[in-house]
């Protein structure tokens, strides 16, 4: 159902380091990149992200209730998005650890540079 997310930054360089290193880890390579906008995927296969410079020239705000998750392969990997984010000028919005009824699955909360709330998740089936 869903193409792709597209959120908003008002520091294209920075903001495109902080997703390079998020992409990395997910094998994710770039799809394409011009003067006001950058996105990582795969034509033809599962969603993907893209940052962008608002198109009205005004400031890049944050979406309250607005979260985009990425879909890891295991629970070490959620660990390490949760690392690699940190490092790379985010903030922490909740470490590692299993989530849900029953632990049903193992997530971690981050925030992008930008102040956009990221999750990296891992179904464990609880």
């Amino acid at each position: 159902m869903i193409g792709y997310v597209t959120l908003g930054t008002n520091d294209l360089v920075r903001a495109a380091a902080f997703y390079d290193a998020i992409a990395a880890e997910l094998e994710t390579p770039r799809m394409f990149e011009t003067d006001h906008s950058v996105a990582w995927g795969a034509y033809g296969g599962a969603p993907g992200i893209g940052l962008t410079l608002p198109f009205d020239g005004q400031p890049a705000s944050v979406g309250n209730g607005v979260m985009v998750a990425f879909a890891a392969r295991d629970a070490a990997q959620v660990d390490r998005l949760h690392a690699i984010a940190l490092a790379h000028g985010g903030s922490d919005e909740g470490a590692p650890g299993p989530r849900g009824e029953g632990g049903a699955f193992y997530a971690a909360y981050f925030r992008d540079p930008d102040g956009n709330k990221l999750n990296a998740f891992v179904m464990t089936g609880g």
